[in-house]
């Protein structure tokens, strides 16, 4: 799929890892930092355990300029067990860092596809970009036979849901997490729903 000199392919390039991890960072940093920081080294465990066929990425002169991320199949664009961790950070500061990732877990259902997150350079947002990654998501689900794609978004990210509803997606339930407010910046999360249609496969084949 390509607009306006932007390529979205599926897959995440090699050597392209720390370029992603960095997106990721910026876009969800505040959300991670509790689980996966300081920073740097959370930047870096996010590079070194990505499932790189678990992206879709859009492109501009060859370098990475939006990711989205998807679970599909028991795995997901950020990877990284309980082991990775406790190694990463030790057994003290593992633990409790394991408590704070398993929040975020979010299993497909069968014929289900759980989007990641979706993270697009600033220099490149108002392009266009993430409506094209969504759409190769969808793509990439009508092809996996998926009937459904799911998302997460919180309450502090509007412009996100705005974008999701514009591309056929829509509330189904919102859980408050008054209790997460200070700790990760957000007090709510709402979970939205999109069909899988045979036209998402059509659309997807005609734009690549």
């Amino acid at each position: 799929m390509e607009n306006g000199g932007v390529v979205v392919r599926r897959g995440v390039p090699g050597g392209a890892e720390e370029r992603v991890a960095a997106l990721y960072w910026e876009a969800f940093g505040r959300k991670l930092a509790p689980a996966l920081g300081p920073p740097g080294k959370g930047r870096a465990f996010i590079a070194a355990h990505l499932d790189h066929d678990r992206g879709i990425v859009a492109l501009a002169g060859g370098r990475v300029v939006g990711v989205a991320g998807h679970r599909l199949g028991g795995r997901a664009l950020t990877g990284g067990g309980a082991r990775d961790v406790v190694a990463a950070y030790g057994v003290f500061r593992g633990l409790p860092r394991l408590a704070v990732l398993a929040l975020f877990e979010r299993a497909p259902a069968a014929g289900e596809l759980v989007m990641d997150g979706i993270a697009v350079d600033a220099a490149y947002r108002g392009r266009g970009i993430g409506g094209l990654l969504l759409t190769e998501t969808a793509a990439l689900a009508a092809d996996h036979g998926c009937h459904r794609i799911r998302l997460d978004v919180i309450d502090t990210n509007p412009r996100a849901r705005a974008l999701y509803e514009r591309h056929g997606f829509t509330g189904h339930r919102t859980e408050r997490t008054p209790y997460l407010r200070d700790l990760m910046g957000f007090g709510a999360v709402t979970t939205m729903h999109r069909p899988v249609t045979p036209a998402d496969a059509t659309g997807g084949r005609k734009a690549r």
